[in-house]
């Protein structure tokens, strides 16, 4: 319960806030160096509006509270918007939406309520006019009473049409956004020039559009959807009209907007999303909530800044502040070190993170990570997490500079760098940490599949001397995995049988499972088909492996390394005296009926996960690719498929079902 604080206490608590607030939004919207994340700030804003609230006389007309979005940056002349563009409440849980449901309800007894909920697009909100049915302005929100003009920079936007078949006075208010793709390739370009990467595609965003050179902004590769029209000042009858409307005006809505009977199926659409957001190639942060009905929304109204008809239920936080405790290295199976922050436990869409890497010795020292320091972590989906930022300010003397190691950490053998290379490498092919890692990627399911041998059972096979290396796993008995911690009688015989089938696995598994740098699973399968047997692998030169499709000087020069060392000759030997397949089978250098062939997969297959329907599909010769494009063949469609769907249908790309999916493996 939050203490009850004297006039005197809210009034240096209003204040205290107000100069966080001021300060934290001139970092983020004007210096691009955000020092918290998105829900910190919410929680700043949302405890100064309950004092204001609490303490009335406190308010002020400069309070951040009174103002809807960013001021306009110098550069652009300003208009004023013919309609205040209001900036939406935000809820964080079920809980508020509920009370938003029943708000509307009391203020309209009796009626229907329809919603339309729509993906909160991470962008910035823009007014576009069209007169006589060609492109006039574009405006940004700016402070939702006036906007910068950025007409020519919006004109750039390909997928916004320049002419429209009315010719009455039309405004459409949208966002515009940052596809990943272009966002990645844009701060590929700033760290190249040695410029301070963007922190989010919501922050590139920003930047691009103030560019004063359009021809710079064509180059960012910026999109937008729609969400508003106004025909001579009017709306349409409804707000899934208004969607409707703009599509058949050529303007690119999102084709994930759902009309909702009720406030139940709102929550599954947020449900649903909060799942399947990591398949966009854009940045959505939460659902925006619309009554649907226009006379419904005219009732409601608005307060000076929010409309009371609309409300942002947000997903679970991607980004979170927190503080790093220590810095270790860890020593994968290449020898490669990289360092990783073991940090403050902070909990990102509802995953707890305890560490993140820091990539390399470089990458720790461009940013400057030191122990102690506090940073804005950002986890995307599956991906690991990662530091988006080091809070500078908030150093106090304390932080340490992390020193690089001369020496491995593990076995202290000396390190060897590449002079092209940011990574350091133990070259100590007895190293304990690689021979941890090696068996573990060894007995991997794209590798030797090898079910049963986690992480844990490797770490008490190494710890009780069973295994000292990969060809020891082929020497285990019964007698002695029995005598291991949580290994009973049916668990032995079940790890010793999925061992004995490993060693018939096809030759593309082998040559992926014994780690040749350079070698992933679709080089190791090139490998497979052009030398179908580890020996000729093995014995093949530079010269020969440039000859095949993909390879090249490095990777040619990796694969030969590999082959030449006296341990890895002595590895090829003890397994294939332990009874590997060395050689590919007639059967599996038979015809490849999808050679040549690039798949997408999108939604939930019924016979099949999305990694078998992956592997049967290079079986047989084709590709499998994460997003679809013009040179993608099919896209195969499995129930409640996501944006990949659309993006398909948009391109004109082969579209087929499980069953036709099946019938090209050849299944029926």
């Amino acid at each position: 319960m939050e203490k009850k604080l004297t006039p005197e206490e809210a009034r240096k608590r209003i204040e205290e806030l107000r100069q966080q607030i001021i300060y934290h939004e001139k970092k983020y919207y004007v210096d691009n160096d955000p020092q918290i994340s998105d829900y910190e700030f919410d929680q700043l804003m949302a405890e100064l509006k309950r004092l204001e609230e609490a303490f009335p006389e406190f308010i002020t007309p400069d309070s951040p509270t009174q103002r809807i979005g960013e001021q306009p940056v110098e550069g652009f002349p300003t208009i004023e918007h013919r309609w205040p563009m209001l900036s939406i409440e935000n809820c964080y849980d079920v809980d508020g939406l509920r009370e938003f449901d029943e708000r509307i309800k009391k203020l309209l007894p009796d009626e229907k309520i329809e919603y339309v909920a729509e993906l909160k697009i991470d962008g910035v909100s823009m007014s576009i006019r069209y007169n006589g049915g060609k492109y006039q302005q574009a405006v940004t929100r700016g402070d939702g009473f006036r906007g910068d003009d950025v007409t020519a920079q919006v004109k750039t936007i390909r997928s916004l049409p320049l002419t429209i078949s009315l010719t009455e006075d039309v405004e459409v208010r949208g966002e515009v956004y940052l596809p990943y793709k272009s966002f990645k390739k844009i701060n590929e370009e700033r760290e190249k020039n040695g410029e301070l990467p963007f922190a989010n595609p919501r922050n590139a965003t920003a930047g691009s559009i103030r560019l004063l050179d359009p021809r710079e902004v064509a180059r960012r590769r910026l999109d937008i959807f729609l969400y508003y029209i106004f025909i001579n000042g009017q709306e349409m009858p409804s707000q899934w009209e208004n969607l409707q409307q703009l599509k058949k005006l050529g303007f690119k809505i999102n084709p994930h907007s759902r009309l909702c009977q009720n406030i139940e199926e709102v929550i599954s659409y947020h449900r649903e999303w909060t799942e399947k957001r990591d398949s966009l190639d854009y940045d959505v942060d939460g659902v925006v909530v619309k009554v649907n009905s226009t006379r419904q929304r005219q009732i409601l109204g608005a307060t000076a800044k929010s409309p009371r008809w609309a409300i942002a239920f947000k997903f679970p936080a991607r980004q979170a502040t927190t503080r790093i405790k220590d810095i270790i290295i860890q020593v994968g199976r290449t020898g490669a070190l990289t360092p990783v922050a073991i940090l403050e436990p902070v909990q990102i869409s509802g995953t707890t993170i305890s560490r993140c890497t820091l990539h390399n010795e470089e990458e720790l020292k461009r940013k400057d990570i030191r122990i102690g320091d506090y940073v804005l972590l950002e986890r995307s989906g599956d991906v690991i997490p990662h530091i988006v930022s080091v809070m500078k300010e908030r150093r106090n003397g304390q932080e340490k500079p992390f020193v690089w190691p001369k020496k491995c950490p593990i076995c202290h053998s000396t390190l060897y760098k590449e002079e092209d290379e940011a990574i350091s490498r133990c070259l100590n092919p007895s190293c304990p940490a690689r021979i941890r890692e090696s068996i573990i990627h060894f007995a991997s399911r794209r590798a030797m599949n090898i079910e049963g041998l986690g992480e844990a059972l490797v770490d008490q096979l190494l710890a009780s001397g069973l295994v000292k290396k990969i060809p020891d796993l082929y020497r285990l008995r019964y007698e002695d995995l029995i005598q291991l911690e949580r290994m009973g009688p049916k668990s032995a015989r079940n790890l010793l049988d999925n061992i004995e089938e490993s060693k018939s696995r096809e030759l593309w598994r082998l040559i992926f499972a014994l780690g040749i740098r350079h070698v992933g699973e679709k080089m190791a399968q090139t490998l497979a088909r052009r030398y179908k047997d580890l020996d000729r692998l093995a014995a093949a030169s530079e010269d020969d492996l440039m000859q095949i499709e993909g390879i090249g000087p490095e990777v040619a020069k990796g694969i030969v390394f590999f082959f030449a060392q006296p341990e890895n000759r002595k590895l090829l030997k003890e397994l294939k005296e332990a009874g590997l397949k060395f050689k590919e089978t007639e059967k599996e250098s038979s015809p490849r009926p999808l050679e040549g062939l690039t798949f997408v997969l999108t939604g939930t297959l019924s016979s099949m996960t999305r990694d078998e329907a992956k592997e049967r599909i290079e079986q047989l010769g084709g590709n499998v690719s994460s997003s679809v494009t013009s040179k993608t063949d099919y896209l195969v469609v499995g129930e409640e498929p996501g944006s990949k769907l659309a993006k398909a249908r948009e391109l004109g790309v082969k579209i087929i079902n499980e069953k036709e999916f099946l019938s090209l493996l050849g299944q029926r």
